[in-house]
């Protein structure tokens, strides 16, 4: 009996020790928040395979083509982990093997990313912030992280048609490498904000955002979504109208954790569904100690494992027209949807490739 109490002593005590070590290497403020928890995918977001169709390229080019744009040209481009963007072309709706190219190397990380107007491709990069690369390459900082302290995570990007770039700050406590701690402290510091290049003005439309990810302008710029990733839901800004400045959701409690978004210019917004949302941190949400002690893990171990592959296609009332995934691995961790010429194209956070597959009609779901 005297040694089962010491052994018990030693292992409180140890677990003691650890406790307080996480404790104090946890860099997150964790608040309790209510979990946006849904019926999973069930009813509209049901399982089915139907990525299985998708046909993958530009394999090994690189890690990661966060986005995947259309430009003037004709030739589409998309960014990678090492922070080229690369240039390919599409010809009668088919990839030209081996046209790829390097278009240019902002030094940082793109994510998401959009052509103005004059044909300037508009890059949010999580290290450089928000860019303007020329036809020719030239990059100009737009906005600076290093004039702007406020700024931690540009994330994703949009442009209206009077040339104000819209864009987001995910958060504003973590940077790329450690955007898990955002998620996990739920402290919701993400916002959405605009850049007019005619003057440089910043401002700033919406606050308390929780991981402000992607942003995309509705029909005729009457309105602006973005993706509260932590909160499983789109968000939408009313900018013309009778509720110009009000807000709304436009669809919350999704099953997973939206990425980016995209408007095919028609009549659907798709958004990326890297993942599914974590149940092991919405068990916690009313217990923020609990979750400073996991902030005091490294970030790479709160990320779960992923094979799923996930797209939402939206009406322009929020209404689930498209769901797309897939169970296998053969494309998952999706971060973007874009839909040119009849095609959808998705691009991805783990992946070496990018995705491609014919744009779904209502009758064939």
């Amino acid at each position: 009996m005297g040694r089962f109490i010491r052994w018990s002593a030693v292992v409180v005590l140890l677990l003691l020790v650890v406790g307080l070590a996480l404790h104090a290497r946890s860099p997150i403020q964790p608040v309790a928040f209510d979990a946006p928890v849904g019926d999973g995918l069930t009813g509209d977001f049901s399982t089915n395979e139907r990525l299985e169709a998708l046909t993958r390229h530009l394999e090994n080019v690189g890690v990661g083509p966060e986005d995947i744009v259309k430009g003037p040209s004709g030739d589409f481009f998309t960014g990678y982990q090492d922070g080229r963007i690369v240039r390919f072309a599409v010809a009668e709706g088919r990839f030209v093997e081996g046209s790829h190219r390097e278009f240019v190397d902002t030094g940082g990380r793109p994510l998401g990313m959009q052509f103005d107007g004059a044909g300037n491709l508009i890059v949010a990069d999580a290290f450089k912030g928000l860019l303007s690369v020329s036809p020719t390459g030239e990059i100009t900082t737009l906005v600076d992280y290093a004039d702007d302290p406020s700024l931690r995570f540009i994330d994703d990007v949009d442009v209206a048609a009077d040339g104000s770039i819209w864009f987001s700050d995910a958060s504003g406590r973590f940077g790329l490498h450690n955007y898990i701690y955002d998620i996990v402290e739920a402290s919701a510091t993400g916002r959405l904000l605009s850049y007019e290049p005619s003057t440089g003005r910043t401002r700033v439309h919406l606050t308390g955002l929780y991981f402000a990810n992607g942003v995309a302008l509705g029909p005729d710029d009457n309105f602006v979504l973005v993706n509260e990733t932590g909160a499983s839901r789109v968000t939408r800004l009313w900018l013309k109208g009778p509720k110009a400045g009000l807000s709304d959701a436009f669809i919350a409690r999704l099953p997973g954790m939206p990425d980016n978004i995209s408007f095919n210019g028609v009549d659907t917004f798709w958004v990326a569904m890297p993942a599914l949302r974590s149940k092991e941190i919405d068990a916690l949400s009313q217990y923020p100690f609990i979750r400073k002690l996991l902030g005091g893990l490294p970030a790479e171990l709160l990320v779960p494992a992923n094979q799923l592959g996930f797209a939402l296609g939206l009406s322009l009332d929020g209404k689930v027209k498209f769901n797309l995934q897939s169970s296998s691995g053969k494309y998952h961790t999706i971060t973007s949807v874009n839909e040119y010429d009849g095609q959808v194209w998705l691009g991805s956070l783990a992946m070496s490739s990018v995705g491609v597959l014919p744009a779904p009609s209502a009758q064939e779901l």
